[in-house]
This record gives structure tokens, sequence and C-alpha cells, in this order.
């Protein structure tokens, strides 16, 4: 028997579940949400303003895919910090893939927010995250 599937925060718990994310994603106002997390791999949502970016981050232990739901980006990415020798504009329908250990950063180059879907393998951030702002993403600065 399938168990019931329960809302905690933001985040579904890593039990079966369907939904349309490109939905969800385009009705997304925060900065980040966990949308759910399993065991070995989890989807969040952003939404970017105008004039924004993610920030400059690696992972070191996580592959991401992101997949762009609305508006155009610069993607930089790079195996240095000071030098993202990979760049290109992105727009609705693309898809980033940043393998573990390497820099990246997606910046809004359009008119409105830049809305995203993410998957972390493995899971990156806390059950149930929820940053409003990019600031709170900030504060959080788990890594």
């Amino acid at each position: 028997m399938m168990e019931r599937i329960v809302r905690v925060q933001s985040d579904y718990v890593p039990v079966p579940y369907v939904c349309d994310v490109s939905r969800q994603a385009l009705m997304n106002t925060d900065f980040r949400t966990t949308l759910w997390t399993g065991c070995h791999a989890q989807m969040t949502l952003m939404c970017i303003p105008v004039c924004s970016d993610i920030g400059l981050e690696i992972h070191e232990d996580t592959d991401q895919m992101i997949r762009i739901e609305q508006g155009t980006a610069l993607v930089k990415m790079g195996e240095c910090e000071r030098n993202l020798d990979f760049q290109v504009t992105v727009c609705e329908g693309d898809t980033v893939f940043v393998p573990a250990g390497i820099w990246h950063n997606i910046i809004n180059i359009g008119r409105r927010a830049l809305k995203l879907s993410s998957v972390y393998a493995p899971p990156h951030h806390p059950v149930g995250t929820v940053h409003h702002t990019k600031e709170d993403a900030e504060r959080a600065s788990y890594g």
C-alpha cells in the first residue's frame, strides 16, 4: 500500500510524488524552496530577480542539473573561482549540467524574474529549506 504524501514545510519527504515541476517553478516567488528531498537527490525551485544572480558557488560532492523554466540567463562555470571560462546564454527550456567541484553562477540578464528548477544529487539543502531572498540564503551559508 502506498504511503500518503505528507507536506513538511515546503518539502515533500521521500515518498512517491508527482507534480508539474515547470508550473510549480513558475508559481514560486521565493529565492529558493525545496520541493522534494529524497535519500539520493533533491529538487529545488528558484526565483532570481532581474539583475540578480544565484551567487558564485561550488558543491564539492554534488552534481547539479538546472532547468530554465522562464527567462534568460548568463551561465558562468569553471574549475577556478577566478577563471569562469565556460560562459553561455540560456533561456526557457534549456538545461545546465554542473559537475561536482565546478564553480558556477547563473545571472538573470532578462527583463523578468528568472525561474529555475534544480536537481541536486545527493541532496544539498536541509529538508524543508525555504529562503525567501538571496540574503536569507547567504545568512544560512551551510556550504
